[in-house]
This record gives C-alpha cells, structure tokens and sequence, in this order.
C-alpha cells in the first residue's frame, strides 16, 4: 500500500517567497550543474544541434535569389521563406504576430514551458554550446566549485582567461549571425572584409552585439530564464492541472529516505524518492522539482535523466520525475484535451486560415498614385487639362518586370516626369506623372480615374485617382 504524502507545511512552501539564484539578502547564487546524461539529453543535443545548424545557416539560405530570413529594420524591408514584405504589409505582420501569441498560449497551456527546454535559442547556445566549452575547460560542477573558492593561482587565471576567450569569440560568431538577419550577407561580408574605416557603424555594431551576447551567456545566464524573459511569467496564468510538465511524482516519491541495501521501502514507510538531489545537481536553474512547479523551471529534463539514472542503481522503477500533469499524479487519470485547450485550437485554427488567405491573396505589386497636394489642374497649349501625381510602386516579388501607366475605362495619356522606370526585385521606387485629359472628358471639379499597372500586357496592379478640373457652366 503507497504511504499518503504528508501535508504541506508553511516552511515547505518558502521556496515560492523567492528565485533559486538569489539568496535572502539580494546577492546572486550561482549556479553550478552538474554534467548531465541520459536518454533525454541525447535526444536534446539531436535537436538542439539541428535548431543551431538552421540558426547560423539561416542567413545564408537563399530561395528564389532571396534570403530564408531577413528582418532589416532600417530599409522596413522583411523577407521570410524567400517572401518580401514591406510596411504595406503590416496587417499581415498583425495577423501574424496575434497567432503567434495564441500558438504559444495554446502549447503552453497543454505542454508548459518545453520550448524553453528545447528550442529556446538561450536554452541552446547556453547548455549546448558554452557550457560544454566550461566543462571542457574548467570541468565539472565539483571542479568548478573547487576553482572558483581557490587562490587566484596560475592554474585559475589561465582556466578562466581561456574561457571567457572562447566565450567571446562565440559571442562574436553568434553577433555576426544576428546582424546577417538584419542587414543581409553580402552587406555583413562587406563589414568584415573591408577597413573599419570604411564602415565604423557596422564595425561599431558588429562589436555591440559580441559584447550583447558576451555579457549573456558569460554572467546573466539562467538569470534571463528567471527574472528577464516574460514567457515564464505566463506560466502562472496559462497552466493547469491538466498541463503536461516535467512533474515529481509525489504520491510514490512521498515520504523522501535515505537509501539503505535490501530494505523494504514501504514497510519503512519511505517513498521511493532516496533523496539524493541528483535531480537538484543537474538542474540549470538551480531549483528543487520536488517541490512542484515554479516558473523557473525550462523543462530541459535534466532532472529527469538524473533521476532515472539513480532509480535504475537502486533498483526502482524509473519514472519518478517524468512529463505528466498534476491530474494524472494525483487523480491517476491520463491526459485528456481539455475544452480550454480546445478553444485555444479553434481561435489558432481560424488565425492561421485568415492568414494563409490574406498571403495567397497578397498581390505581387503594390501601388499608390497622389495628386501632389497644393496644386491644381493646368491648362496645356493644345487644350487639354493636366494633374500632377506622386507615385509609389513596391514590388513584392523576387523578379524584376518594366512598368508602365495607363488610363483604364477613361480616355487620356499618362506621362512620366523623367524616363520609364524597371521595378528591380524588392524594390520600392518613387516618382511624378502627369495624367491629361481632353477638356470634354472632364466632368466637373473632379473626375474618378482608374489607372493601371502594366508590365508587357500584363494589368499587374490598379489604383483609383482623382482629377480636379475647371469648374464649367454645366456642372
């Protein structure tokens, strides 16, 4: 018969009254893990690896002559999947934006905070990357420990200079990496090759973010797991009983005892938690799973391998820190699609449609044509009646096409100020025109125009105008 848990007592509860890494005065504890292994870790580092490789490739990916991905903030101009959009398109970075949101409540609300865990980029580069290069270095968490508490030796300031060395010059890579997302390739490559001279902004930038990321994975750490980072907050407002999450299962575990060779466990009245803080060891975190959830955890199952790995030496069924929800350690019921979970599904469902909808039906050019304001109609020698416009052509594909202007459903001539324009591939280009009509075309002060967008006989976009004309006796 499985021992009923004791009660939770007030002191057992003090962990909730502050984070992991800072003690009751304020100061930072810091964190030292213990090297993990196991099954779960070799699954992590398989997708981790995968999601760095895709990371750091990213910007040089090109589809159709485009990047994979392209944010550059400065020109407003944003490729993704080899797709450019502009500022016209901000319904649909709208659209996006608000799906995204509602994706991650709904994955929230059903599998807690594994993205952390697992796809997290700080998650990735911290344990995957300058972690290693720490163990590697300095050793493991007992090593660590020892270095950090003895003299500034030969041996220390060797260890550590080498280190933050390679953490810099990580920093440096993935500072590059980040800059390629936002001003391209070629543009980065124009940085690196040529003088400081020539591109102090872009030098001065390059050497900002290496010092950004420097600072990070070097000393803020798992701090922006915990207090920086806003999704773990969500935590606290999204999860449930029903939420799957990296779990202690208290009803088995409960009473924690010492392990001792050949003792029957239940007639002792333990549980088959040996309360051997493995689990606290390996954890990134720095916190306790057996206290429950608490919005410091990233789910990165370290606390699992740890733990299977001592249940397996003793003896004990694995599975006493496990993926499962508070319903299904408590109450013995499985995991169920809860009508929370459900709604969620059908707002992401109907998001995602309009969305699909509104890029299918996204038009490969777009075009506006003003009257340039504060001026009238002319009076042209040979009679006619001519406005002056302002006009803006994007072209949101990845080829170029020539363009021209034509008068749709009404008599007249378009004329350019300057020559014929070729609209290059993502490119916004700017001009004037002027739009004539002959005096009997011209109904009233204004006159309703359809103009169109043409390249070769292709109609590739129109825009409706206004025409201001003199008023005549008749109107």
């Amino acid at each position: 018969m499985t021992p009923k848990p004791p009660a939770i007592t007030k002191r057992d509860e003090q962990f909730r009254d502050s984070i992991a890494t800072v003690d009751k005065h304020g100061k930072r504890i810091w964190i030292y893990p213990k090297k993990v292994s196991g099954k779960f870790w070799n699954w992590r580092k398989l997708f981790g690896y995968a999601l760095l490789a895709m990371l750091m490739l990213g910007p040089w990916i090109r589809i159709a002559g485009e990047p994979l991905l392209q944010l550059d903030v400065i020109d407003r101009r944003f490729v993704i999947l080899g797709r450019t959009f502009w500022p016209q398109d901000i319904h649909l970075f709208v659209i996006g934006f608000i799906t995204f949101i509602v994706f991650v409540a709904l994955f929230t609300v059903a599998f807690g905070r594994l993205f952390c865990g697992w796809a997290c980029p700080q998650t990735i580069f911290m344990e995957l990357v300058y972690r290693r290069i720490e163990y590697w270095v300095e050793g493991d968490w007992k090593q660590q420990q020892a270095l950090n508490k003895g003299p500034w030796s030969n041996e220390r300031i060797w260890k550590k200079t080498l280190k933050h060395v390679l953490f810099f010059g990580v920093a440096f890579v993935i500072g590059n990496t980040f800059l390629a997302y936002l001003i391209g390739t070629d543009r980065l490559m124009d940085i690196i090759t040529v003088s400081p001279n020539t591109h102090w902004s872009g030098f001065v930038a390059v050497l900002g973010f290496s010092g950004v990321f420097y600072g990070v994975f070097a000393f803020l750490r798992e701090q922006v797991c915990t207090t920086i980072c806003p999704y773990g907050r969500l935590q606290g407002v999204l999860l449930d009983r029903h939420s799957t999450v990296i779990a202690y299962d208290h009803m088995r575990g409960e009473p924690r005892g010492l392990f001792k060779k050949n003792e029957d466990r239940a007639a002792e009245g333990k549980g088959d938690c040996i309360d051997c803080k493995a689990c606290v060891h390996v954890c990134p975190t720095g916190i306790d799973i057996r206290n429950g959830t608490q919005l410091e955890c990233v789910n990165c199952t370290a606390c699992i391998d740890a733990c299977d790995h001592m249940m397996t030496g003793v003896g004990l069924p694995t599975g006493l820190i496990r993926f499962a929800s508070e319903r299904e350690i408590a109450d013995k019921k499985p995991w169920r699609y809860t009508a929370r979970m459900k709604g969620y599904s059908v707002v992401l469902i109907a998001l995602v449609g309009i969305l699909l909808l509104l890029i299918l039906t996204r038009s490969d050019v777009e075009t506006t044509v003003l009257r340039t304001p504060g001026t009238l109609f002319q009076k042209r020698d040979d009679g006619r009646i001519s406005n002056i416009y302002a006009y803006k052509v994007v072209n949101k594909t990845s080829r170029e096409m020539p363009i021209r202007f034509e008068l749709i459903g009404s008599k007249g001539e378009v004329k350019l100020v300057g020559t014929a324009r070729e609209l290059g591939k993502a490119e916004l280009i700017e001009g004037e025109l002027f739009i004539i009509l002959d005096k009997a075309d011209v109904h009233g002060y204004t006159t309703e125009l359809n103009v169109g967008i043409f390249s070769g006989d292709k109609l590739i976009d129109q825009v409706r105008t206004s025409f201001v004309g003199p008023i005549t006796k008749a109107s």
